[in-house]
């Protein structure tokens, strides 16, 4: 008889700020897509969670994160673009644009994107309250960028 653990589907964590108005969109735009039948199964959870922050360990720093983190079913972490081009091919229709970043120019292009938006979030985006987060809606926070 086989072990039943062997059955269960192995589960990547993506790491997200959930504190990022264009973070929070892009997972529940995630969470929409359609996902091809072999892809690995993938459970978002905000930064800011215990679970993040167990989960990454020594890598976990307070505050704002830099970029998401994607941890794989290996328990390897992986960062930024590339976080996201882990996921693709498991997207429908992710294959073919991750075949895009083949292209000479388009890997570094979209790291130095990446890098740009990932680093001005909050300016262009703004912050969004993190959802069952407890604390004061009357107390302004210290983080909010002022424009």
């Amino acid at each position: 008889m086989a072990d039943p653990s062997d059955k269960t589907p192995q589960v990547c964590l993506l790491i997200y700020d959930g504190q990022c108005r264009l973070c929070v969109t892009a997972k529940k735009g995630l969470e929409r897509l359609e996902t091809q039948v072999d892809a690995t199964p993938i459970r978002m959870v905000p930064y800011q969670s215990e679970e993040a922050k167990q989960a990454l360990g020594e890598g976990y720093r307070p505050g704002r994160p830099d970029v998401a983190f994607l941890i794989r079913s290996n328990g390897e972490i992986v960062s930024g673009l590339d976080a996201f081009l882990a996921l693709l091919p498991g997207l429908k229709g992710g294959r073919m644009l991750s075949g895009l970043f083949s292209i000479p120019l388009v890997k570094p292009l979209g790291y130095l994107l990446y890098w740009c938006v990932a680093r001005c979030r909050y300016a262009v985006f703004g912050k969004v309250s993190l959802t069952g987060a407890s604390g004061n809606p009357g107390k302004k926070d210290s983080e909010t960028p002022h424009n």
